[in-house]
């Protein structure tokens, strides 16, 4: 018990005392910290007490499209935390290669009342895909927030790190070192904050008067296996730097450079987006642009937690700045041979 005590305090930010005085149905204690403490237990794993089986708390979907790429499980901590703090239980949705679909998903979630969804990374991105499941519960009126870029015509709150601060950030980060091929590894072409990264390398070029030819923009899956096939064109065209819109991505490249017998970075620099989990242990470590995923997702929670109470939030796209990460995956240009 005194464990138990110990685990959902800290969880929630409260004293022991206060969560012996919820399990034990004592009064003077707020109801949102009431919901927070039970929703903790349901979290951490632990039976409520039988008196209290019965006051289940709001549900709120998360529905991320893989826990591969270790950002969204990042996502995931950030998000499902904040709910908990404010007395949601987080059902977790994702996506598998011949699973449940989003749409299914939205249909599991809407069969259990949830209170709202947060979506982090999905179709509402993609152009092309299918947005159906969107309309539907934006003619519910279902509180949801997304992160990062979404398409216009969804009217949804959403906040994103800031694809042009973090491309400029990259790209005086190699230019500064004598770089001029600088080739640019994105996600797929209908793919909203790939569009966003391109824009934004276009007009940094102009500016800077740098090249930015059609052979040094190539387009892959969010896989690293894609980004290195992806990145032997890029090699091909002559590329002393690769910027990718992905750690996974900026991995499958550094396994490119060096299938192609090149060093990195002794002949190709290259930065990845994200600075998920584990890129300071890679070799070489990943020079990359940090989103701030720990902010971006308590916004997230507390814009969702404000539409359930009924509030009006604005439906203008909230921008975080990223911080671009040097590490040993980057250095100077290599000079012309003689």
């Amino acid at each position: 018990m005194s464990r138990r005590l110990a685990d959902v305090a800290a969880k929630v930010g409260v004293s022991e005392a206060t969560v012996s005085r919820v399990l034990n149905g004592k009064p003077g204690v707020s109801q949102a910290t009431r919901d927070s403490v039970l929703t903790a237990l349901d979290v951490l794993g632990y039976e409520r007490p039988t008196k209290l089986r019965g006051d289940r708390n709001r549900l709120v979907g998360l529905v991320l499209p893989e826990l591969a790429n270790p950002i969204f499980p990042a996502f995931a901590e950030v998000v499902g935390g904040a709910l908990a703090q404010q007395g949601f239980t987080p059902v977790l949705c994702t996506r598998t290669a011949g699973g449940i679909s989003e749409a299914e998903y939205i249909d599991l979630l809407l069969g259990q009342q949830v209170s709202g969804v947060i979506f982090a990374g999905g179709f509402y991105a993609e152009r092309e895909a299918d947005h159906g499941h969107y309309e539907r519960l934006e003619a519910l009126n279902l509180p949801v927030v997304l992160i990062n870029a979404s398409i216009e015509s969804l009217d949804f709150p959403h906040v994103s790190c800031d694809d042009l601060i973090a491309t400029n950030q990259a790209l005086e980060h190699l230019v500064s070192m004598g770089h001029e091929r600088i080739g640019l590894l994105l996600g797929p072409e209908d793919h909203v904050p790939s569009e966003r990264k391109l824009e934004a390398a276009r007009a940094f070029a102009r500016r800077h008067g740098v090249q930015l030819p059609g052979s040094l923009v190539v387009h892959s899956q969010y896989s690293l296996e894609s980004g290195q096939a992806a990145t032997n064109r890029l090699l091909d065209a002559g590329a002393t730097a690769v910027l990718c819109a992905s750690d996974p991505l900026a991995l499958g490249a550094i396994r490119a450079v060096r299938r192609a017998g090149l060093d990195v970075p002794g002949d190709v620099s290259v930065v990845g987006y994200d600075d998920s989990a584990l890129m300071n242990s890679t070799d070489p470590a990943l020079t990359t642009v940090r989103q701030p995923i720990d902010a971006m997702g308590r916004a997230a929670v507390d814009l969702l937690a404000s539409m359930i109470a009924g509030a009006e939030v604005s439906r203008d796209e909230l921008l975080f700045e990223p911080e671009l990460v040097v590490r040993r995956s980057t250095a100077a240009a290599p000079r012309p041979a003689a």
